[in-house]
Parts: structure tokens; sequence; C-alpha cells
């Protein structure tokens, strides 16, 4: 199966745990294991990520230059991607003993400009803080803050992502039989000018709703929503709480989840099972269970759940590179792919010019 396997910001660190690079490091080479698993299983595999507390802590350095010269978030979204990226490239190869090649690449995802999420922002970015200390920075900065739990963070703008234009890429390096860290932080946020070109905004894209994109774009078999909870759960923090091992999409859609950090990946989780495969959400640990159906709540569309294999080809990555790019992209029937040396050519060739 080809799977993509989206790393909650937990995989990378924890809530409490200082910024450093060597917290960092201990959490990604945990990640990198439950990683290396699924690939030592059988299954081609892509990874995504979360940046939230690195976008934050980076425009947090960013500061100390004058107002008008701090870099903006989707500059810092690219560092992250690199520095993430970085890291979890490593310590996986690490783990599969250097016999699988793996790469990072720094993926733009295009947003509509006229998305309404510009004027309300709500994706969390950065440490948390007291209230006071959160109010005083916001003042002095120009943030938009809200409660995360029973402390304050910085919110941005989380606009929704619709295109994935580096899919061709993509899609050569799985040819190729490369393992791909890609999408980190659910992308470099971009809108599409009047004539074509792609410009940077100040947004930070959820990346659970950017794994879920795609993963249906390269037509992949199963979408893992990796975190430290080890299910969905009803009712969720009462006496009658309980764990939810399956979910129909109708039934994800009218779960009601809050909005936290479970509920984009309930949403995420439906929207890609709708074209076919399935998602699985639990813990990072659990991730070979849950592929298996043993650990986690898993959504298709129907049950008992069925899917076959999917094809994967290049027809789809046209498709996503087609003028309408508001519409859901579904794999077309196979064709041969070239390998090699030829392949890059021919890749370099289709570009438009």
């Amino acid at each position: 199966m080809l799977v993509v396997a989206a790393l909650g910001g937990n995989a990378l660190l924890k809530r409490g745990e200082p910024l450093t690079a060597e917290a960092q490091r201990q959490n990604v080479q945990v990640a990198a294991a439950a990683l290396a698993a699924i690939v030592k299983a059988g299954h081609r595999l892509v990874v995504t990520h979360g940046n939230g507390p690195q976008v934050g802590l980076l425009a947090l350095q960013g500061a100390a230059y004058r107002p008008n010269e701090a870099y903006p978030l989707d500059v810092l979204g690219a560092e992250t991607e690199g520095m993430i990226g970085y890291m979890i490239e490593q310590e996986l190869e690490n783990a599969l003993g250097h016999d699988r090649p793996v790469a990072t690449l720094l993926t733009q995802v295009v947003v509509d400009s006229r998305d309404p999420a510009f004027a309300k922002p709500t994706k969390f970015v950065g440490p948390v803080y007291e209230k006071d200390e959160a109010e005083a920075r916001a003042t002095a900065a120009g943030w938009t803050i809200a409660a995360d739990g029973d402390k304050w963070r910085r919110v941005v703008p989380s606009p929704k992502p619709v295109e994935i234009p580096d899919l061709k890429v993509l899609q050569l390096l799985l040819d190729q039989g490369v393992i791909v860290i890609c999408t980190g932080g659910g992308g470099i946020p971009v809108v599409r000018r009047d004539d074509g070109s792609l410009i940077g905004v100040e947004a930070v894209i959820d990346k659970d709703a950017a794994s879920a994109l795609l993963a249906r774009q390269l037509g992949a078999d199963a979408l893992l929503l990796l975190t430290d909870v080890d299910a969905v759960y009803r009712d969720f923090g009462s006496d009658s709480a309980a764990p939810i091992p399956k979910l129909t999409t109708e039934e994800a859609r009218a779960l009601g989840v809050p909005a936290g950090s479970m509920g984009p990946k309930v949403a995420a989780a439906g929207n890609f099972a709708e074209c076919g495969g399935f998602s699985g959400i639990g813990r990072l640990e659990d991730a070979v269970a849950i592929l298996n159906g043993r650990a986690g709540t898993r959504v298709a569309e129907d049950y008992p759940a069925t899917h076959s294999s999917r094809s994967r080809n290049s027809s789809a990555i046209e498709a996503a590179m087609s003028e309408d790019t508001s519409k859901p992209i579904y794999p077309q029937p196979a064709r041969a792919v070239k390998q090699g040396p030829d392949a890059l050519a021919d890749l370099v060739a289709q570009q438009p010019g």
C-alpha cells in the first residue's frame, strides 16, 4: 500500500517541553522508529508533519528585527520544512539502516486569497503562555491570541488547501522508490495571481487538511493521522467516554467532534476516505496496528471496509495541474512510467515554459 503518515506536533515536541533542537531530535527518533516499522511491513511511505511550535519560535526570533524586516509566515514555514524534514530524514535513514532512499521536499500549497479564514485567525503557533504574558506580547507585536486549554497562544489564519503544484515532483520521487517527507506544516502557503504566478501569503495551513489533499491527489491507499491519543472518543472527557474503533464517512461528519486537535483529524480522515481509501487515527507507536485494523479509529466510506490497490500514476498528477484546481483529483487507469534518468528528462520536458 501507499501510506501517507501525518505526524502530529507531539511527534516533534511534547506539550511543555523546551523548544530545543535536542528535545526535538529525541522525539523524532521515536517517530522514526514507528515510521520505519511501516516501511518494514512492506508499504510505500510519504511523511507529513506539523510545525506549529517551530514556526512560532522562528517568528519570536524574527521579533529581534525591525517590524518591517521580520520574515513573513510563508518564509518561516519553508524554514521549518527544511529544519524538521532534515531531522526526520536523518533519523528515518538511521532507523532503516540506510537501505532506502529518503528525501525532503519543500512543498508549496495553493490557497484561495478570498478564503474567509484570513479574516478569522484560528491556527495555534508558537509556545504557550500564561494569559497575562500572552496579552502583553499580543499588544506589543500585534498578534491575535486565543486560549489553548489552560494556556494562551498566538493564532494565525489557516486557509483551506486547494492545490499542490509540486505534485509531479513528488510522484517522480515515489516512482523511483524514494520515501518522501513533504507538505510539512501543511505546506508553504501561496496564492496564484492572475498571470498564473505564485506568491507567498501570511498563513499556516492545517497539516491534516493538507495531508488529506495530498493523499487524495497521490492516489494513496491509506492516510494515517498520528497523535498522542489512542483513538477518537465518543463523549471525550466524560465518565462515559469510549473509544470508537470504526466510523463511516457519514458517521464521522455527524460525530460533532469539538474543533480542537481531534476535530481537524476527523474531518481530514473523512475527506480522504470518501475517495475510496481508508483513514486511521491513533497513537504514533500504534501505526502498523492501525493499518492492520487492530488499534485506533478507522474511517472508511462503508463497512465492512473494502479497498483495492489504487493506481498511483501520472494521470492523476496531470489532472492536479489542470486549470480547475477547486475540484478533488482522482487517479486514472495506470500507464507505464519511465524509470531512471529518462524520467527526469521527461518531467522537465513537460513543464510549462
